[in-house]
């Protein structure tokens, strides 16, 4: 089998996160991430967890032609803003979070979720990466080059598969 070289990774989705719920005139000030999010139950698995915030926050259905969901097999723990502690059981400082790339063909449509969300915009990874307030969040961007897998392959007539 014989891959081809692949271009510089594709651009990368960043939402603007509304630090209050976003209301109709669009007061709500915020910060640029990638979709993030957390379990809904203990025993949820994070691939379905992955998923489901990507449909809550962009509209994007991961299971469309062309999507591809990749688990990178990377968990970062962290310490836990002392300002988002509220969100959390009390006593919890640290957290642990899994990382996802996920591959949507070009033109795939965003649909905002207006309660988090109230900007995005698609940017290659060293200029998302720059905008990341989470060190965790900056190091999953930029390590998009090495997780980034070609999806085509040609292969020659003894080992097509």
């Amino acid at each position: 089998t014989r891959t081809f070289a692949r271009p510089s990774p594709a651009p990368v989705l960043r939402t603007k996160r509304s630090v209050e719920r976003a209301d109709a005139q669009g007061a709500a000030t915020g910060f640029w991430q990638s979709v993030t999010g957390s379990l809904d139950a203990v025993d949820e698995p994070t691939e379905a967890a992955a998923r489901r915030e990507v449909w809550e926050e962009t509209g994007i259905d991961t299971t469309q032609p062309g999507c591809v969901l990749r688990n990178w097999h990377v968990e970062n723990i962290y310490d836990i803003y002392p300002q988002w502690r509220h969100r959390y059981a009390p006593g919890v400082l640290r957290n642990t979070e899994s990382v996802f790339g996920l591959q949507v063909p070009q033109g795939t449509p965003v649909v905002l979720s207006p309660r988090e969300h109230v900007a995005y915009q698609w940017l290659p990874y060293s200029a998302a990466a720059d905008l990341c307030t989470s060190a965790s969040n900056a190091q999953a961007v930029e390590s998009l080059p090495r997780y980034a897998k070609p999806l085509f392959r040609i292969c020659n007539a003894s080992t097509a598969q």
